[in-house]
């Protein structure tokens, strides 16, 4: 199968990266250019699997001027292996940091971590983006560290199961924003109720659903803990079950919680540490929603921003960023627990794994 890999274009790396993987025995083949773009920074996938749309900065239109936040479309050339540019849309000040397409490929949702606000743009009939059509600023109380939790951050936008509602975990407030959203108009409007909070000051990242819709899994990144919420899909409410840390008892460094997955069977939910630079496993109780800690690994580079489980689950590929390699380990289906392969592929900061089943 395919596997895309979004980066940041600081230094080296010049775009979105492929790959072919093989699942029988989780060996690749050498990375190649796929698509180039500013700062690609998160990919997200179609229903229809022939379409991926990358967040990231459009090109200044002046020299020395900053660049804007935007979402672009492309086309997927199985064969080739590389991303057909379609076009692109601004989404507003600020690199764009993070985009999902509902579930009906009418819509892409993205956000903007640095300039605060959450947008909507409808995804047309040949795959291309059209004008935006919602745009949100989130407001309320700060969180109490003053140097991260200046402003709003939304960092993450999360589709329910059912593709009604858009959860947005907010950095810079310690909440989790609940919108509705409107397919088939592209249009976003505020739930009642509103949101959901999390532990102050712990910075709410990045989230995922059980497949059911009745948990919801918050991953924060200063706080260096996942958030168990049961969640009422009938009303888009959600209550806090459970905090558990990602980190060992005995650490007391830096650090920001980045990713966080669940296991295709649901058994078992996966977290990434940078500044411990680990894989934290842990296992899930499907009646109850809450998880239990099964171990904490070595991530096998530097600053691991984003990882992916394969469809099949039986292989997770971390990316990180700077140490510039996609690491590639064995899952045990059993345990959840994570063995390195060895196998890794230089990729320039990579920050974003997409596979393409």
């Amino acid at each position: 199968m395919l596997v895309f890999i979004g980066t940041y274009t600081q230094k080296t790396s010049r775009g979105v990266y492929a790959f072919r993987f093989d699942s029988t025995d989780g060996t690749a083949t050498e990375p190649w250019l796929a698509a180039e773009a500013r700062s690609p920074t998160f990919l997200a996938l179609a229903p229809d699997r022939k379409h991926v749309y990358a967040t990231g900065e459009l090109r200044p239109a002046e020299a020395g001027d900053p660049p804007s936040g935007g979402v672009s479309a492309y086309r997927i050339d199985e064969k080739s292996g590389r991303l057909e540019f379609i076009n692109q849309r601004p989404t507003g000040d600020g690199g764009t940091t993070h985009g999902v397409v509902d579930a009906m490929g009418r819509t892409v949702i993205t956000v903007n971590y640095h300039a605060g606000y959450v947008c909507a743009l409808p995804i047309l009939p040949d795959g291309s983006i059209g004008d935006k059509t919602a745009f949100i600023e989130p407001r309320g109380p700060l969180g109490p560290v003053k140097q991260r939790q200046d402003k709003p951050h939304p960092h993450s936008a999360t589709l329910s199961p059912d593709n009604r509602f858009v959860l947005v975990c907010d950095l810079g407030l310690d909440r989790i924003h609940a919108y509705r959203l409107d397919p088939a108009h592209a249009a976003l409007s505020l739930n009642n109720p509103a949101f959901g909070t999390a532990p102050p000051g712990s910075g709410p990242r990045h989230s995922k659903f059980s497949r059911d819709g009745r948990f919801f899994y918050v991953l924060n990144e200063m706080g260096g803990t996942i958030c168990a919420y049961t969640f009422d899909p009938m009303h888009g409410a959600m209550a806090l079950r459970q905090t558990i840390s990602t980190l060992p008892a005995d650490f007391h460094g830096a650090n920001g919680c980045a990713e966080i997955r669940l296991h295709p069977n649901e058994r078992f939910v996966y977290a990434s540490n940078r500044g411990h630079d680990s894989l934290a496993v842990f296992a899930r109780d499907p009646e109850a929603g809450t998880l239990e800690l099964v171990e904490i690994v070595p991530c096998g580079g530097g600053h691991p921003r984003n990882f992916a489980l394969s469809p099949d689950g039986r292989w997770l590929l971390c990316a990180n960023r700077d140490s510039n390699n996609v690491v590639i380990f064995k899952v045990d289906a059993a345990s959840g627990r994570l063995e390195a392969t060895g196998r890794v592929l230089s990729i320039p900061e990579p920050v974003c794994v997409l596979f393409l089943p």
